[in-house]
């Protein structure tokens, strides 16, 4: 709950206490929270709600009371500190600063503006030992949230801003206003910078696709609708092609849980303009339904668009690996994949130098299976595994190339001693490292051990923002009163604590061409072994389909001024905002520019 409503809610309260005090038992957390007739009569249905919804807010909090929260959260600090005591911050990095945020983070975007878009839902339940979102709710308190972080205003309450959702009314039987429940939703990046967000909760049992369509913009920072999709989604991916437009698959169906929908959507519909310039916002846009499917049998697939300009869905039965022409709107075959049925886990596009990406790694999603598993050239192979099995994983390419796993579970709700048990596993708090030869090491362990609904993300600093879980951030919050419902952790990589960085001192503010000769100026260009783009990343459950890593061309130094050359083509990098890093020979990357590929179309 924001802070506003939150100091509403108690204001409301305050004018009766005793009924606060002697109402009657409160809704089950899956459940709209109801109040009776009499409540209503004398303050109104608004001051009722609120009622009703802190007195489920107080019995999660007697159930599991503030002392509980943070004598665990104190005891894992402890066991952090005690872990981490071994690890040599220059070869395996270090975690650093640890701090509130008002959002549980389930879905995150950093933004070319430097800030981080956090959004999930409204808290519903406080005991983490039970069901905390809005998943199986009707009506008003089915809602979505969403703030904004700035990194550089800090780590306090002023770092942060509500950027709330619109009010939709939403088709469940209740038509209440509400912020849109875009909970649960996919999303891409357009080639403007903005984040596309499709789908979210319509709510009843287990949860109902919403035909929801929305973008953030990251300019003006508002949220901006557009016209429903053609069927509801509750846990679709949506990647962005080499034409810009985002490509919209799965996701359980209005209907409800157990009717995954085999629709393929477009969004902008061809004949609508591409949005391109920071100015071209997309308001009531139409998507359009293809002619091919993707009759998925589960949610969240990992979606990548390759260097062939093809969109590759990788489903999480061995039996759904798919190849889609977005041009021909054609479905095809790709080999079954040697691991059985994955549940929520990463999957990274590799990095392969200066073209765009022609092979994924697939790793997690099975506590029983720590091996990697590699698409390249339509063919499948085993790669190296990591120490242990673990699911609800991120894995990240860093600037140098190498990749990151944090976070992670044994199971959806289980962090290794049943569902909905805060207690965990703490194996799955430590980190693991991928080097440029593909051979995985352990590293420090997180404050907090994340699982289902965990995300991480590259800052432009070349940190990493570690966020997520709203059941270990419930189960671990220093005041369940304040608002402040997140966390976040940060980590710095191994090549912050090896020696000064190179700096970035000027890069181009307008569009670059493909395979376009450009300059950067750095005072340190003598320093400069490589450049490399880093797409921007917007991911939820594991599914991160805009991670990109190319390196460019030097074509040549000349005092501060370095020469570079863009990537080839769109299907190597698709149109869009990357972060410039420089490195030197140590790997060691400067402070990001932002730099927009591609030139919009006359």
């Amino acid at each position: 709950m924001s802070r506003v409503r939150r100091s509403a809610a108690l204001a409301a309260l305050a004018l009766t206490t005793a009924l606060a005090v002697t109402a009657t038992a409160p809704a089950p957390a899956s459940a709209s929270p109801h109040h009776n007739g009499d409540e209503a009569a004398v303050l109104g249905e608004d001051h009722a709600r609120a009622h009703a919804r802190l007195r489920q807010e107080a019995k999660g909090t007697q159930g599991y009371p503030q002392a509980k929260r943070t004598a665990s959260l104190t005891s894992l600090q402890e066991s952090q500190r005690k872990a981490n005591a071994g690890f040599d911050a220059a070869r395996f990095g270090r975690f650093t600063q640890f701090f509130p945020s008002p959002d549980f983070g389930v879905h995150v975007a950093q933004l070319p503006t430097g800030k981080v878009l956090l959004f999930s839902f409204e808290r519903v339940e406080a005991d983490p030992t039970k069901e905390t979102g809005p998943t199986n709710t009707v009506g008003r308190t089915n809602a979505g949230r969403a703030y904004l972080w700035d990194p550089a205003k800090g780590t306090g309450a002023r770092a942060f801003k509500n950027v709330p959702p619109p009010v939709v009314l939403m088709p469940d039987g209740t038509y209440a206003p509400r912020p849109a429940p875009f909970f649960c939703a996919g999303h891409s990046y357009l080639p403007n910078g903005m984040v596309g967000v499709f789908g979210g909760n319509v709510g009843g049992k287990g949860g109902s696709g919403a035909k929801l369509s929305f973008v953030f913009d990251p300019w003006t920072e508002n949220w901006f609708r557009n016209r429903d999709m053609a069927v509801g989604r509750w846990y679709p991916s949506v990647v962005t092609g080499a034409d810009g437009r985002q490509i919209i698959m799965s996701g359980q169906s209005e209907r409800g849980t157990g009717t995954p929908t085999p629709v393929v959507e477009r969004f902008p519909a061809l004949g609508r303009p591409v949005p391109w310039r920071p100015f071209d916002i997309p308001v009531s846009v139409p998507a359009e339904r293809l002619r091919s499917e993707a009759p998925f049998r589960n949610d969240y697939p990992h979606l990548f668009s390759l260097r062939d300009g093809k969109i590759y869905g990788l489903g999480r039965d061995a039996d759904q690996q798919w190849l889609f022409d977005p041009v021909k709107d054609v479905r095809t075959d790709l080999p079954r994949r040697p691991a059985d049925f994955r549940g929520y886990g990463s999957a990274v596009p590799l990095p392969a130098g200066f073209r765009g990406p022609d092979s994924v790694l697939v790793l997690g999603g099975d506590p029983r299976d720590p091996l990697t598993y590699r698409l390249s050239g339509g063919r499948w192979s085993i790669e190296g595994p990591r120490a242990f099995g673990r699911t609800q994983d991120g894995t990240l390419i860093l600037p140098d190339a190498t990749l990151l796993t944090v976070n992670g579970a044994l199971d959806t709700r289980d962090y290794g001693n049943g569902p909905f048990n805060p207690k965990a596993d703490l194996k799955y708090r430590q980190i693991e490292l991928r080097d440029a030869r593909g051979h995985w090491k352990l590293g420090p362990a997180q404050r907090l051990p994340r699982g289902y609904h965990s995300n991480a993300l590259v800052l432009p600093d070349g940190r990493v923002m570690v966020t997520g879980d709203e059941l270990q951030q419930i189960a671990n919050d220093p005041d369940i009163k304040d608002g402040m419902d997140g966390s976040i952790e940060l980590y710095e990589p191994a090549y912050l604590h090896r020696g000064a960085r190179p700096a970035l001192d000027r890069a181009p503010a307008g569009e670059l061409g493909h395979d376009t000769a450009f300059q950067v100026t750095s005072s340190t260009a003598k320093d400069v072994k490589r450049a490399v783009l880093l797409a921007p990343t917007t991911v939820t459950h594991s599914v991160n389909t805009s991670q990109r890593h190319l390196d460019l061309r030097i074509t040549g130094v000349h005092g501060s001024a370095i020469g570079l050359r863009t990537p080839p083509s769109a299907a190597d990098a698709p149109p869009g905002y990357y972060m410039l890093f420089l490195l030197d020979a140590k790997g060691v990357p400067s402070t990001a520019k932002w730099v927009k590929l591609g030139v919009r179309p006359r």
